[in-house]
């Protein structure tokens, strides 16, 4: 009898392959992936579930908050595409300004590396979108359908009135947030008013229609369903965190040098005389996994840092009368040298490369705090028009003919006024000694120069644009260099 052996993705089509290899002989099937199951997570109190909780509350406060604080007759926060301005409080950014999301870019990304060579994956584990939506979701979740056990249970029970009661009671309110979260996504890109009259109206844009459904969707079914699966498959972060991670980086730690050989003990047992370690074997550590791992197995690229099985496993210390610690945040060197003072778990944070990375964010928070301040909200090109570079006018003058492009930054009028200089005679007309710019504009105006025919010799000469403010209380000034041409008479 001949033997095959047939592989299939998942062990839930074990059925239908061997009706259909029936007869065929001796069938041997293997699964190339295993089937992800569901993790039902335990709630945990504790120091560092109290962070993400503080967390949570801070970024979402943020994200609903700004949306609706005004400023200047405008949303605090708009990043207006059509218009092409960003607004963010007092500053408006126009596409010239790519420079400051140049920096805000390289601040970000080096930001990250500092925080990945010092703690690990503290923004997964405290302030990342899928972790922050997924504990709001968990949250509900807990609250409709009970405890983790309690879930479980619903979950594996046929279907009543009593479980579609709760499921849909669940959805509801996680697609109400979804709803509300994509909402304010797309308000931050369209005027939050406009945006409410367009859903009022239906007369919602398909762009902003679209991306509401599709962020409102991806809220849901990535904190509603996917959660870890994110985290594990989906987040490149985890997959090159390894490269940015030392022997000294602070990263979530079993010790396992006190918690080995583990095992289950009555409370009053000497577990030091029974030859056991400080671990009791519960798996209360992994039951309150976000992602299902088991931290006593060593650091794991799925793990995010989230502090969980440490808040876990002080409450069991807590019970046994054991000192707390033994799943703590420690260096991969403190652990191997047992070191335990805080002076030298400083002195290994504080090393070269933090320092650099240190050094390089300062300077470029420095930079961009400082171009921001010395930013001027006046600008000027100066361009010859092509279709008439010199001509000669009644009078005996020579004409040249310019194209102002100026713009004003600022969400205040500007009067400026214009002068002109470089040669002798050189006139500019009196109606266009003054600028008037109204607020955010960007104006392309036409300028008509002229000198007399003698007062300069043949060919090209330099010439400079003066524009200052007329107004008290506002410096502003902006030379602009040029050529005057002269004509062979």
């Amino acid at each position: 009898m001949s033997r095959r052996i047939i592989p299939i993705i998942d062990k839930r089509h074990l059925p239908e392959v061997e009706k259909q290899e029936d007869g065929a002989g001796e069938v041997e099937v293997e699964a190339l992936y295993a089937s992800s199951k569901k993790i039902y997570v335990r709630a945990v109190k504790g120091l560092f579930s109290s962070w993400r909780i503080a967390f949570v509350i801070l970024t979402q406060c943020i994200y609903y908050g700004l949306l609706w604080v005004p400023w200047n007759d405008r949303q605090a926060v708009l990043f207006d595409l059509v218009s092409r301005k960003f607004y963010i409080f007092g500053l408006v950014l126009w596409p010239q300004d790519v420079i400051y999301l140049t920096l805000l870019l390289l601040i970000s990304a080096l930001s990250l590396f500092l925080f990945t060579a010092v703690a690990g994956r503290l923004f997964c584990g405290y302030a990342c979108p899928q972790t922050v939506y997924t504990e709001i979701f968990m949250w509900i979740e807990q609250k409709i359908e009970g405890d983790h056990v309690a879930r479980l249970r619903l979950d594996s029970s046929p279907w009543t009135a009593r479980k579609i009661r709760l499921k849909l009671t669940k959805h509801f309110l996680w697609l109400l947030i979804a709803g509300w979260t994509g909402f304010t996504f797309v308000g931050y890109f369209t005027p939050v008013s406009t945006l409410i009259s367009e859903i009022k109206n239906f007369s919602l844009g398909g762009w902003e229609a679209f991306w509401l459904c599709f962020y409102s969707f991806a809220t849901w079914g990535n904190a509603g369903f996917m959660r870890e699966q994110v985290c594990k498959y989906m987040c490149p972060y985890a997959r090159f965190q390894s490269v940015m991670f030392d022997s000294d980086t602070l990263i979530v730690s079993y010790d396992a040098a006190r918690g080995e050989p583990r095992g289950s003990r009555a409370k009053k047992t000497d577990y030091q005389a029974a030859g056991l370690g400080s671990c009791v074997d519960c798996n209360i550590c992994v039951q309150v996994c976000p992602t299902g791992i088991d931290i006593r197995q060593g650091l794991q690229y799925e793990c995010i840092g989230c502090g969980a099985c440490i808040d876990a496993c002080d409450d069991v210390m807590d019970k046994m009368h054991y000192p707390k610690g033994l799943i703590r945040y420690a260096t991969e060197r403190a652990l191997l040298t047992q070191t335990k003072t805080r002076e030298s778990l400083w002195q290994h944070l504080f090393r070269s490369r933090v320092l650099i990375y240190t050094a390089l964010l300062l300077v470029l928070c420095g930079a961009f705090a400082a171009s921001l301040f010395y930013r001027a909200t006046f600008r000027a090109d100066i361009m010859r028009d092509r279709g008439a570079l010199t001509r000669e006018v009644a009078g005996g003058f020579i004409e040249n003919v310019y194209r102002l492009n100026v713009m004003n930054t600022s969400e205040k009028p500007l009067t400026l006024s214009v002068s002109v200089k470089g040669m002798n005679t050189l006139m500019l007309p009196k109606e266009q000694r003054t600028l008037h710019l109204a607020p955010l504009s960007n104006q392309q105006i036409p300028v008509k120069l002229r000198a007399q025919a003698e007062a300069a010799s043949e060919g090209s000469h330099p010439i400079q644009f003066t524009f200052e403010s007329v107004e008290e209380g506002r410096s502003v000034k902006r030379e602009e260099k040029a050529i005057f041409i002269m004509p062979k008479l």
